[in-house]
Order: C-alpha cells, then structure tokens, then sequence
C-alpha cells in the first residue's frame, strides 16, 4: 500500500508509535515522508508530543477514584463485548490512549495516569520476517552499511564469509547478465546470522539475504513497495530484496540460480 492510499486513522497509529520511536527503520522514513506535506499530521503529532511532555513533568500524579474506575470498565466493556471479561488485566493500553487522549486535556491526563496503574499490557507480536528483510534491506541503504567487503570478484568475496558465519554460500558475478556484485556482508534476522550478497540492476540495489533452509519456500511478495522473492536452493534458502520490479526481480533469481550449484 503506498502512503497516499494510507487510511488517515492509521496514520494517527503510525504518528503514536513514531512519538514512542518504536518504528523500525522503513516506517519511520515512510512517517517523515508523509509528515513533510501533511499540516494535519503534524499538527497532530505536536499534540501528542506535547501530551507526553506534560505528562512526563514531575508532580505530575492524579489519584484514581472508584467512579473513575468505574467510568473506564464500563467503556471496556462496550468496546470488548459482553464475553470479554470486565478486569482491564490483557487489555491494548494503545488503543485506550487513542482514545482516551481525544477528550479534553485534563480528564486524558487522569485516564492515562490509571492506565498506567491499573492496565497490564498485552505483549505485542514481534515483526514478520517478510517485515525484518525489508527493514534490515532500508536499513543498508540509510546506514551506509550496505558492504563490510566490497569488490565484484566473487573469489575475494565467498572466502571473506569464513569463520563469520555457519555455512559457506555461493558467490557469482552476474555482471554479463546485467546484475554486477558489489559485494557481501553479514547480518542478523530471523533469530540468527546471515550472509548477504549485494548486486545492482541499473540503479536498483538488490540484497541477497542467504541462510541454511528449514522451511519450504515463501512466494513472491511486497512490502512497503519493496518485492521479496524466496527460493531454496543446495540446503540453503535465499531471499532477493530490492525496489525493482518483480518481472526483473525474478530474472534475478533465475540467472543466478543457472550460476550456482543445485
């Protein structure tokens, strides 16, 4: 979904979890982006902003009355439905602070002050891997960080990975294909290290996530306006990331599985 087809109520979500800093890498560019031509978010976000510095000050402590615990079950119970159970124990304390900082300044003041006291948050999902690729992808391109060995010849490369890493990947130059290497690096996602070769197709930049296979694989995808293809290959599973388009993308995969061993 592009960020012009983004419901603007999501875009309050994004704005909570940009003032916490809790984005990754993608969304948050993808938030600064869309707050450079949007006077409405912003405005917003200075409000937010200003809620949490307010509420952050010293002193800052309004007691929880039984009417005002009454008040907040009531409005969780509409919310949850007569089967959900009446303790705000498990409840989404961000859904409550969506809603309860749209009231007037001083009642959102005392609401959140009992959300802290008295909501035990639920633990949120952690990101898909689909999610880790793309950030750690973005992630490349804005640290500067797209190579730690960086040079097209494959035999310099493929030995560079010993002893960095579990298994030894396969290494190619696809220059004559029009995908030359720039180079690899190692990097951390789903739960382990990984190897990562970068090649480039005109001005794209396409990362080659690589690790042992434990799974059959994914299929193509997209996120963010980034294509993810997934293929297995020799015991190994392969992930190509990049801004080009997919029909491009899967010529990728293509020549460089002609490359390298089955």
């Amino acid at each position: 979904m592009s960020m012009a087809d983004t419901p603007h109520q999501d875009w309050d979500r994004l704005l909570q979890l940009y003032a916490d800093g809790e984005l990754d890498a993608a969304n948050t560019v993808r938030v600064e982006e869309h707050l450079a031509g949007c006077p409405e978010c912003k405005a917003r976000l200075a409000e937010i902003e200003a809620i949490r510095a307010m509420i952050s000050q010293d002193g800052v402590r309004w007691p929880a009355s039984a009417a005002l615990h009454g008040r907040v079950a009531a409005a969780l119970r509409r919310e949850a439905g007569a089967t959900r159970a009446t303790s705000l124990a498990g409840l989404d304390w961000r859904l409550l602070l969506d809603r309860f900082t749209r009231w007037s300044l001083l009642p959102s003041l005392a609401v959140l002050a009992a959300c802290v006291l008295f909501v035990t948050t639920r633990p949120e999902p952690g990101p898909s891997l689909e999610d880790e690729l793309v950030s750690s992808h973005v992630h490349s391109l804005l640290a500067n960080h797209l190579t730690d060995v960086t040079t097209s010849d494959q035999h310099t490369v493929k030995p560079w990975f010993n002893g960095k890493i579990d298994f030894s990947p396969p290494v190619v130059d696809l220059k004559d294909r029009g995908f030359p290497l720039l180079g690899g690096r190692v990097d951390y996602l789903n739960g382990r290290v990984v190897a990562a070769l970068i090649y480039r197709r005109n001005g794209h930049v396409i990362n080659l996530f690589i690790w042992p296979a434990a799974s059959a694989p994914a299929p193509a995808g997209e996120r963010e306006g980034y294509s993810l293809l997934n293929w297995t290959q020799a015991g190994l599973n392969f992930w190509a990331v990049s801004d080009l388009n997919e029909p491009e993308l899967k010529q990728f995969q293509q020549d460089f599985a002609e490359a390298t061993p089955k």
